[in-house]
């Protein structure tokens, strides 16, 4: 049978159209399986060197190219897009509902949409829109969601019937769909011409072009790059890019210095069918119907068909490498499902004749999210790979914010969510990936309700109380690796139904939780918060005095036992970690940072900090188990376990010293709780956990103690208005654009990173600013919930989204916390934000194409928290700032 790829058809379409490339490549191609000749010899050294020519090395060349680098230089262990983008569906969807995917997806659309023009390569792009079926009411809010995402953007999207979704494509069966989302400005590509077109304008820049060149191994020396080793010789050069692909996890071990990257290949399958006898139109829209698994493209006049089965097939977990990505075995055996689904998408087709099934690997992460940044481990090694087969859709954004890190030392968006610093050396286990990326595979289609967990991999890093608190009936979510409680199930309740209840509505955890922040509000709760960073830098003399005064904004020359609530910024004043720091002695500081961020945070240090043997650095997470008291009677618990007096006068706020806690030596305990309610943090060397763990729960019953969650913690964090780093704080935040100006010492006497960034803030104003909006029409028990990232709207104009939000149970409302923007009517062009632009705007947050009224305060309540009030009885407007 005739094997009509996309790929050799783009090839033959592409030599033709330049009979020069040749020449401009290092090597001729072949169907030889034996080593080619290269005319062209590899440079010595190179500013930048990208391995992979595939659609992300090609685009990162690109992109490099555009911004004024010459010397780059792209290696490719094959022929150019011959790995995966080779078997690519072509697919190019902006309907993403993470915010830096759905910008990077909206960006590579409108790269391609001229990439033909700029370059002469055909790059097949057309835009026939897509429309994404909904055969359930959840699955339809979902949609809606993110359509309110996609309209604010300014890319057109609607919600229609199912009668519009067969007035769009009139095969389609509809009579088990409630509704869809059209996406008019989606397309379709040949991703391997794409690939080709941007390596086309790379190489008019300047940019070398080697293929069949295999990287054994990149040198690092002192941590940094140094240079790259290849079956051709070695170059030398200052910035490496890891864009292998599938091989990106092998090519990350393969030197002296790993450098963790955790992917995982599945294979993935799509059949193509020959032409149908009245051919489909190329205009046709894209299906998605995640319900049923399965996409639906136009093809030649036929289909191309694939999805992601329920049962996915991990390859390659041994590591085996090849040159080119052969076309895998057939297994119609495993694609039936995904068969079965089409043909009740599409009756039509059950005569269609079918050519081909193609079976090529795609590469999974460990959260559904593609991989770029710079190594922890080695300066100038950056990675781009793991797209969760939506490389096409990726390419020319990631690119975009891979090229601009590594000429500017930062992307133009927050890239957080994507780092490779979320994660550790933790996840890049060969079982755990291959355990891990069976489960995600599915799940690109499964429904994903708020606060979902994944299921593999876990039970990975527990504190020493797991097991007793999971005895007393906590539920577990995972946060870096890290067991945390998010409620207690108290004896007696439906634990199946819990554990399995997802919705978009009121969750059936919701008395639970609410019992466990009445409990912190009126008495003492215990909350394991192990999992939070603990790193202690000390000295000598006052080199970590000095070297922590410069890298974090508020002022750390505090006497002995105080704590400090600061900013670890950046030059732009944005955050890079937001923490608590307390100076144990003149020369040593013990610093709390959120979970997340222990690798970016060591990293972040460690590249600044003066190299000095006499200032030590030293991650202690390990080291202390961390009890979280909250609640007025914590203060009753402590007093009596340490015989030592715990009231304001003899232990005041934010205060740290060591104390005995039972039998226990050595426990720091800070009178700070993370959520501004009173009661302290006890950090207990981890061979005591258990016994002070005791100790408190029996001292504690007579004042009515029990265990909580992380879930009552967000809700008390919320309603006092508390930013948390990597939900509301990110590196393009700034302390004068969250309230924190009180964090900030700008005439602390010394310079420090940011400084000047905010200077200029506080003198001209700033251009968001941190708002908390309580929802004012909102029916906790019927409507939809708001969870993160809902549109605001002021005076009917959006200026902002979510960031967190929770349900008060003191307020009884939801409280919504995010950043609000002013934009120019005419212009767009963004404005300063002031306090009366923000106090006279009238709000309304958006759930889901729903517009709720809210109230905007600059400020948190205060005498609100000290009595419980019926929700009518609260007059909104009237307390001042805490």
């Amino acid at each position: 049978a005739a094997r009509m790829f996309l790929r050799l058809l783009s090839d033959i379409q592409w030599r033709a159209a330049h009979p020069k490339w040749r020449r401009m490549t290092s090597s001729q191609r072949s169907t030889s399986t034996t080593a080619e000749p290269h005319p062209v010899s590899l440079p010595a050294q190179a500013q930048v060197v990208i391995c992979g020519g595939g659609i992300m090395g090609t685009s990162v060349a690109y992109h490099l190219s555009k911004m004024g680098l010459k010397d780059i230089v792209l290696l490719e262990q094959g022929r150019l897009a011959a790995g995966t983008t080779r078997f690519c569906a072509g697919i190019v969807s902006t309907a993403r509902p993470v915010s830096i995917e759905l910008k990077m997806a909206h960006y590579s659309n409108k790269l391609y949409q001229q990439l033909e023009q700029e370059t002469g390569v055909q790059t097949g792009y057309m835009k026939t829109g897509s429309v994404s079926l909904a055969q359930t009411q959840d699955r339809l809010i979902s949609l809606k969601r993110i359509a309110s995402s996609l309209n604010v953007m300014g890319i057109p999207c609607e919600i229609i019937s199912p009668k519009e979704v067969l007035q769009l494509h009139p095969l389609i069966n509809i009579h088990d769909l409630v509704g869809a989302m059209y996406v008019p400005e989606d397309a379709l590509v040949s991703s391997a011409n794409v690939s080709l077109a941007l390596a086309t304008a790379a190489s008019r820049n300047g940019v070398q072009i080697h293929e069949r060149t295999c990287v054994s191994h990149v040198t690092i020396q002192k941590g940094r790059v140094t240079g790259v080793e290849t079956d051709r010789g070695r170059i030398q050069c200052e910035f490496f890019v890891n864009c292998a692909g599938q091989w990106a996890y092998e090519l990350g071990h393969s030197g002296e210095e790993p450098v963790h990257i955790p992917l995982h290949a599945c294979e993935h399958f799509y059949l193509l069918t020959h032409p149908l006898k009245e051919p489909l139109s190329s205009s046709l829209p894209t299906i998605v119907d995640p319900d049923g698994r399965i996409y639906i493209r136009n093809w030649q006049g036929g289909i191309l068909s694939g999805g992601f089965e329920k049962n996915p097939k991990p390859l390659f977990t041994e590591g085996r490498n090849q040159l080119e990505i052969q076309n895998l075995q057939e297994d119609w055996d495993h694609f039936g499902p995904l068969l079965g689904a089409l043909l009740r998408r599409m009756p039509g087709l059950e005569a269609l004749q079918i050519m081909q099934l193609v079976n090529c690997p795609e590469s999974f992460t460990p959260d559904m999210r593609c991989i770029m940044g710079e190594s922890p481990t080695a300066r100038g090694y950056f990675v781009l790979a793991g797209m969760n087969s939506a490389g096409i859709s990726y390419g020319g954004g990631a690119g975009k914010y891979l090229a601009e890190w590594i000429v500017n030392g930062y992307p133009s968006e927050n890239v957080w969510p994507l780092d490779l610093k979320r994660f550790g050396a933790l996840q890049s286990s060969r079982t755990f990936l291959r355990h891990r990326v069976m489960e995600v595979m599915p799940l690109m289609c499964d429904l994903k309700v708020p606060r979902w967990d994944f299921q593999t991999g876990r039970q990975l890093r527990t504190s020493p109380l797991y097991d007793r608190l999971d005895a007393q009936g906590a539920r577990w979510m995972e946060k870096h690796g890290f067991e945390r409680v998010k409620y207690f199930v108290p004896p007696g309740s439906d634990l199946l139904d819990l554990d399995h209840s997802k919705t978009f509505y009121k969750p059936d955890w919701f008395d639970i939780v609410g019992s466990e922040v009445k409990c912190c509000k009126e008495a003492v709760c215990v909350i394991d918060m192990s999992s939070f960073t603990k790193f202690e830098i000390s000295s000598t003399g006052d080199q970590a005095l000095e070297s922590l005064q410069y890298l974090f904004s508020n002022d750390l020359d505090v006497p002995v036992g105080h704590v400090v609530h600061t900013g670890m910024l950046n030059e732009k004043g944005g955050y890079e970690n937001d923490c608590s720091i307390a100076r144990l002695s003149k020369r040593s500081f013990f610093m709390i940072s959120p979970t997340d961020q222990q690798v970016h945070c060591w990293t972040w240090l460690k590249n600044r900090l003066p190299d000095d043997s006499n200032l030590v650095m030293e991650d202690v997470t390990w080291k202390y188990t961390a009890l979280n008291l909250i609640g007025p009677r914590a203060v009753d618990v402590l007093s009596e376990l340490s015989y030592a007096p715990m009231t304001a006068e003899h232990f005041p706020s934010l205060f740290c010293k060591e104390m005995s806690v039972g039998y226990a030596n050595g426990i720091r305990v800070m009178s700070i709780t993370h959520t501004g309610e009173p009661g302290f943090v006890l950090y207990i060397p981890i061979e005591y956990a258990l016994h002070v763990y005791n100790e408190v729960m029996n001292m504690g019953q007579k004042y009515g103690i029990r265990n909580a969650g992380y879930y009552a913690l967000r809700s008390l964090r919320i309603e006092k208005f508390f930013a948390f780093w990597g939900q509301d704080l990110d590196a393009f935040t700034t302390p004068m654009e969250c309230g924190r100006e009180f964090q900030v010492k700008l005439d602390k006497g010394m310079e420090f990173l940011g400084q000047e960034a905010l200077w200029e803030q506080k003198q001209n104003g700033v251009y968001k600013r941190f708002t908390m909006f309580i929802l004012e029409d909102h029916d906790t028990d019927m409507d939809l919930w708001p969870w993160w990232g809902e549109p605001i709207f002021r005076n009917g104009r959006y200026v902002g989204k979510t960031t967190s939000s929770a349900y008060s149970y003191t307020l009884e409302r939801h409280v919504c916390l995010g950043f609000v923007h002013h934009f120019d009517e005419k212009t767009g062009e963004e404005l300063v934000v002031t306090t009366d632009f923000i106090n006279q705007g009238e709000y309304e947050i958006d759930i889901a194409g729903q517009r709720f009224q809210a109230k905007a305060k600059l400020y948190p309540f205060s005498s609100l928290f000290t009595q419980r009030r019926r929700k009518d009885e609260v007059e909104l407007s009237g307390y001042q700032r805490e």
